[in-house]
């Protein structure tokens, strides 16, 4: 079965769920909300707010309440553009993306409260919004031609399309790690070298001219695939499943025959593509580090006390699983999925009581030439 029929965050609003575990993509966005209003205004130029409607697509937006807090935000900065202009906002069509198994009902039903919100901040009648989902992978056509103004995304361009090719060299680990041989990095930079141009093909076919995109997702500050942010979160999950296998629950072979389908690249990857495929001229790319326990926002003490590092291995263990579980469970079963994250909680404390490991991101800003 293809990576696009299983891979979706955990469903629902539980204690395991995307929607209960998604502070550390809130925390992404809100600190990318300033680039993303300097790439609205940059819009303007090309007076594309002055249509009927202004079409707007969040790709892998997931089920959560932060593909709203994006959509509310484009809103509300293009209304207040409008406003400085002197013109009368758009309607407003948002397109909300994600794979054929995630749970757009739990968005459904926040949207009663977002349509009422979206009345109070910009007046009964000043903004009409018409929000659908659009299920598929963005690695394909989602959209008509020339149909979008605006694309964002968030923590989604990480994931790939697929699990690489040949890494069948690559036993005991589930990602590129110190112990892996030469052909498993070029597979995993091979994949995100095809998908992302993919992506970006896909995207300038249904962008309009001088449309944008404001794209966030995590990499890796260094060339080098096994540095700290490139790899060491799935080398501790690794060790959490060889745990399973010393209690004689999981299988070498299963750890053998399972990769992650994530890609962190480094700035010269990511350049790099947007070069060659030619479509969008990059007018923006920053980074910022977050750490893995969205709750920690200490970021100079690097030793924490063993309690701290205690919650914040519980709080990053819980933040994994609610994007890791279905594949997990999809190729291990769902009976060891307690057992491994417990395992995992205890690796990661360990691992974050004596480093302050954090997750590297890009966001960059693209306009379609």
């Amino acid at each position: 079965m293809g990576t696009a029929n299983i891979l979706h965050m955990n469903p629902g609003n539980g204690e395991s769920s995307y929607a209960s575990n998604s502070l550390l993509q809130e925390t992404v966005i809100r600190k990318t909300l300033p680039i993303l209003r300097h790439t609205i205004k940059g819009i303007t130029n090309h007076d594309l707010f002055f249509s009927a409607c202004f079409k707007i697509a969040d790709l892998g937006c997931s089920s959560g309440k932060n593909t709203l807090l994006v959509a509310s935000k484009i809103i509300n900065v293009v209304t207040e553009m409008c406003k400085e202009n002197n013109c009368k906002p758009p309607q407003f069509q948002v397109c909300l993306n994600d794979l054929f198994e995630n749970d757009f009902n739990n968005l459904f039903k926040l949207l009663p409260s977002f349509y009422s919100k979206l009345k109070e901040e910009n007046g009964e009648n000043s903004c009409l919004c018409f929000i659908s989902a659009v299920p598929g992978s963005f690695y394909g056509r989602l959209f008509a031609d020339k149909s979008l103004h605006l694309v964002h995304s968030s923590y989604s361009l990480h994931w790939l399309s697929q699990v690489p090719e040949g890494l069948e060299s690559n036993a005991l680990n589930i990602y590129m790690a110190e112990t892996s041989p030469p052909g498993v990095f070029q597979a995993y930079g091979k994949q995100f070298k095809t998908d992302f141009t993919k992506f970006l093909q896909m995207r300038s076919r249904e962008l309009v001219c001088g449309g944008r995109m404001v794209l966030t997702f995590a990499g890796r500050s260094v060339a080098d695939p096994t540095s700290d942010d490139g790899c060491c979160l799935w080398e501790l999950l690794a060790q959490s499943l060889l745990d399973l296998v010393k209690e004689g629950l999981v299988q070498e072979t299963d750890i053998n025959s399972f990769n992650v389908p994530v890609y962190y690249p480094c700035e010269d990857e990511v350049r790099n593509v947007i070069e060659n495929e030619g479509s969008f001229s990059l007018e923006c790319l920053t980074t910022f580090k977050v750490n893995w326990d969205p709750f920690d926002d200490d970021y100079k003490n690097v030793n924490a006390s063993d309690e701290a590092s205690q919650t914040h291995g519980e709080n990053t263990a819980k933040m994994v699983r609610a994007g890791m579980e279905p594949l997990l469970a999809s190729h291990f079963g769902k009976s060891i999925i307690d057992g491994l994250f417990q395992k995992y909680k205890k690796h990661v404390a360990q691992h974050q009581a004596n480093n302050k490991t954090r997750f590297f991101n890009f966001v960059i800003a693209l306009a379609k030439k």
